[in-house]
């Protein structure tokens, strides 16, 4: 008997490494003997660095950055595998790193995102992955390529210092000076919205109050959007519009394919592929997956949705314990995932699930191996 362990991480009580070991041991107790493997995984949010930087071994980067206000910033990234680099861009722009009282996205910038990235091309890593959620940016990715070398320039031909509010100021492009390192490196993105830049679906209006945007600072932001996706058609012949997932990070997705030609791509299937999830699944009889909550989201660019597709890809069952159900959580059944047990065992409130997660996950993993042990008995009757 093979088992694979790849759960996301219970946010705030129990990370994917810590419910490998809980696995591992429960294993042990109904089914002495058995081979277990673990990996840790992450879905492109948060986490996601550790995870990958976990499962292979890697190092992360520390250096100091401009945050979301240009304000110096501690930030970081993931080295692994030689040629490789991983980068959150909420590390570096990220809405948590903007009091509540200044969140405005006419004042903030993706700049320090753009340095991690000039950071891992000087350093020579030439495979770079990119998970962009949890920004406080609408920049359209101005911030980010001008870190690389790109020049923003208003009418009069002065550089812009690419916040979301030069969005309204931008009237011309100049890319002549792009990193060099950019034409021989490959980037991905981890993304899983579809948004396109402009528009009621588009970077400003979805995303944009989140990020402290008022109505009336949102219609601004919107007009500059629409301003900046036409300068892109004209100077680089990009319809950016067209570009499902050019929305993502308040337009950085946009940027990410206009300038560096960077492949969008599931931040499930990135982090599996990066931590070459297909080949553990080699002679495995059953993978145990889980997450913290599990509702119908969980169906759409989720941790256990992602393992759960390539896995019935080969035949592998796969059973899910996670801390609790939401609605409509059976959707995932769809998804490869065969059976969900949820940790909670009784009534309690959030304060103490939260306060007993180590103790009822054992619970939950030594019930999910019993039901496995019980049921192989009724199969052999």
């Amino acid at each position: 008997m093979k088992f694979l362990f790849a759960s996301d991480s219970f946010k705030g009580t129990l990370s994917s490494e810590r419910i490998t070991q809980l696995l591992e041991a429960a294993a042990g107790r109904t089914f002495p003997g058995c081979e277990t493997a673990g990996v840790p995984v992450a879905d492109g949010g948060e986490g996601t660095i550790d995870a990958v930087i976990s499962a292979l071994n890697g190092t992360y980067r520390r250096l100091t950055v401009h945050g979301p206000l240009m304000e110096e910033a501690q930030s970081f990234y993931g080295e692994f595998e030689g040629d490789s680099a991983i980068i959150e861009m909420a590390a570096a722009s990220g809405l948590p790193m903007v009091p509540a009282d200044r969140r405005n996205p006419l004042n903030t910038t993706t700049y320090g995102t753009g340095e991690l990235i000039r950071d891992a091309l000087d350093r020579g890593y030439r495979k770079i992955s990119i998970a962009i959620g949890g920004s406080a940016t609408n920049d359209g990715g101005m911030g980010a390529m001008r870190a690389l070398g790109v020049r923003f320039l208003d009418d009069q031909g002065n550089e812009l210092e690419g916040r979301g509010r030069d969005l309204t100021r931008v009237a011309d492009i100049d890319a002549s000076r792009m990193h060099p390192a950019v034409a021989q490196a490959g980037f991905t993105v981890m993304c899983d919205v579809t948004n396109p830049l402009t528009g009621p679906d588009g970077a400003t209006y979805t995303f944009g109050k989140q990020k402290g945007g008022t109505p009336e600072i949102l219609d601004v932001l919107e007009g500059g959007m629409v301003r900046y996706a036409a300068l892109l058609k004209e100077k680089l012949g990009v319809d950016v519009d067209k570009i499902p997932g050019a929305g993502a990070a308040g337009g950085l997705g946009a940027a990410f394919c206009v300038f560096l030609k960077a492949n969008l791509k599931s931040g499930i299937d990135t982090v599996l592929d990066l931590v070459h999830f297909d080949s553990l699944l080699e002679g495995v009889d059953l993978v145990i997956t889980g997450e913290g909550r599990m509702d119908w989201q969980s169906a759409f660019g989720k941790v256990p949705s992602g393992i759960g597709k390539r896995c019935r890809e080969r035949g592998i069952p796969v059973a899910a314990i996670v801390g609790g159900m939401g609605d409509k959580a059976e959707t995932i059944f769809d998804y490869g995932i065969d059976s969900i047990m949820t940790t909670i065992n009784g009534s309690m409130d959030i304060e103490e699930a939260l306060e007993r997660a180590e103790e009822l996950y054992i619970s939950a993993a030594d019930r999910t191996f019993r039901m496995l042990k019980a049921g192989m008995s009724l199969g052999r009757k």
